[in-house]
């Protein structure tokens, strides 16, 4: 049933998907809560209200959530060769995985922040917190687990960007579907591959709901 299945290119293919997902979905955090939190702070009423910037930000954070990914993929080429040398592989594949998920994360942890009793942030503006100090003391612990939440969203999304990236010769399972499964019409090659992106969608969410429960307080 399986007789055009390669099992050493499936495990390879494999370990550069979850490379690939690993790689961008840390980036995606690093970039996607701060400019969360600043899309937060700097709107209409908040501890740090600035509506040109929010104003900028939001324009930035639309344009590129709007943008198909696979047109994303093609125009950031030439950047992602500045980047990191190469548009292929793993490496090549990541810069616009992240462009393509951070601004929509951060709308995510945006809406979170905006979730946290604001009574939370008085209380730690009258024990005379600064700024800082009430956004990693109240507003984040308080809207943890919907960032956690909205991280698995963002790791479920980058499954299916990993996928399409193997357009581009991106490599993963995303590759072997499209150039075996259906350039070449291997459909156990196609079952095979599809399979295992959904064990990984699955085993993402249940890890996400799990760390969610953990640090939930209701």
């Amino acid at each position: 049933m399986f007789d055009n299945v390669d099992w050493g290119d499936i495990g390879q293919a494999t370990i550069d998907t979850l490379l690939m997902l690993a790689g961008s979905l840390v980036l995606t955090l690093a970039i996607g809560i701060p400019l969360g939190v600043l899309l937060f702070l700097s709107g209409k009423g908040r501890l740090a209200s600035n509506p040109v910037l929010n104003g900028v930000l939001s324009f930035v954070v639309n344009v590129l959530r709007s943008l198909p990914f696979i047109i994303l993929l093609i125009v950031m080429l030439p950047v992602t060769v500045l980047l990191v040398g190469t548009s292929l592989g793993v490496a090549g594949a990541i810069p616009p995985l992240v462009v393509g998920t951070a601004p929509f994360y951060a709308r995510l942890v945006e809406n979170a922040l905006r979730e946290v009793d604001h009574g939370v942030v008085e209380a730690t503006q009258a024990m005379g917190g600064s700024t800082w100090q009430i956004v990693t003391r109240a507003l984040l612990p308080e809207a943890l687990p919907g960032i956690i939440a909205a991280a698995t969203v963002a790791a479920i999304a980058l499954v299916g960007y990993t996928a399409m990236a193997g357009v581009v010769g991106a490599g993963g399972l995303g590759d072997l579907a499209i150039r075996f499964g259906y350039q070449r019409f291997q459909t156990d090659v196609m079952i095979v591959t599809v399979v295992l992106l959904l064990v990984m969608v699955q085993i993402l969410q249940m890890i996400g709901d799990w760390l969610v429960a953990r640090v939930s307080h209701r």
